[in-house]
């Protein structure tokens, strides 16, 4: 506990604050080792002071999931504190029809929620007895699909006390992900990955979903949170359509290595912010 609670104290010291109060964020869900640092400039964000329900969005790993899932217990445990889940708001998307329950199991394996706990623990510590989470496993959902969670999302995203933390690691590369797609034109392995990314990035920050999708057709970049980052656009172009004006940064980028070979691979993670102006 004490020494997590340092390590994610140290990396958020290191970050700036810019796009504050963030409302939404994404992050990536590595080991902390490997994007630590990187996620720290997007919890940077975060303002505890205003936020007192924090949505979870993040892809599933392991089982096949066509529509969204909730978890089926009370509490999450973290190193630092327990984490209340928001029965109220899971009572209301439930009613939806609109979701499945997700096993214990598939909740205890799945990796992309939780490294998102104790880094929300950690940003929310001064307010720690006031907030609850909603954690949304999402699954592998069509254009349609994340268009209705969009919908579905936008009006608790349109709430100020909300904050939407969005789950995402961007390009995995390597045989070992079966992704090989290199730009010579780009100098090293490293640059190529970089410049897809970035691209990628930008295209993000236009917080318009169609682009998106015709990004991931063309070059099937590897964004494993790519299901979580579609519905956050499509809940921003919901926003937008209302007149409510929104920006989206990148903040920070970084690989877990620099791909030279074929032989190489590496995943890389991108911190950014939603702020409501």
């Amino acid at each position: 506990g004490p020494q997590l609670s340092a390590q994610l104290e140290g990396w958020l010291s290191q970050a700036q604050t810019s796009k504050r109060p963030a409302r939404a964020i994404i992050a990536p869900h590595a080991g902390y080792t490997y994007c630590g640092s990187c996620a720290a400039h997007a919890y940077k964000q975060v303002d505890p002071s205003v936020t007192r329900r924090v949505f979870i969005l993040g892809p599933s790993h392991h089982v096949a999931l066509s529509r969204c899932a909730l978890s089926t217990v009370d509490v999450y445990r973290t190193p630092l504190y327990d984490l209340h889940i928001d029965q109220k708001v899971y009572g209301d998307l439930w009613k939806t029809g609109m979701f499945e329950r997700m096993s214990l199991q598939t909740d205890e394996d799945e990796h992309s929620i939780e490294m998102h706990l104790p880094y929300t623990a950690k940003t929310m510590e001064s307010h720690k007895d006031e907030f609850t989470i909603v954690p949304v496993l999402v699954g592998a959902l069509s254009e349609s699909k994340e268009q209705e969670f969009g919908k579905l999302f936008s009006k608790y995203l349109a709430d100020p006390t909300n904050l939407f933390v969005i789950s995402s690691d961007f390009c995995h590369w390597g045989q070992r992900f079966r992704y090989t797609y290199y730009d010579e034109s780009q100098g090293e392995i490293y640059r190529s990955i970089e410049n897809l990314d970035k691209m990628g990035m930008s295209i993000i920050e236009q917080l318009d979903p169609v682009p998106f999708s015709n990004y991931l057709k063309k070059y099937h970049n590897t964004i494993c949170g790519r299901h979580p980052i579609g519905v956050l656009l499509n809940a921003a172009t919901e926003l937008q359509k209302n007149g409510v004006n929104m920006s989206f940064s990148f903040l920070n980028y970084a690989q877990s290595s620099q791909c030279r070979s074929w032989q190489d691979s590496s995943v890389s993670y991108a911190a950014g912010a939603l702020v409501v102006h």
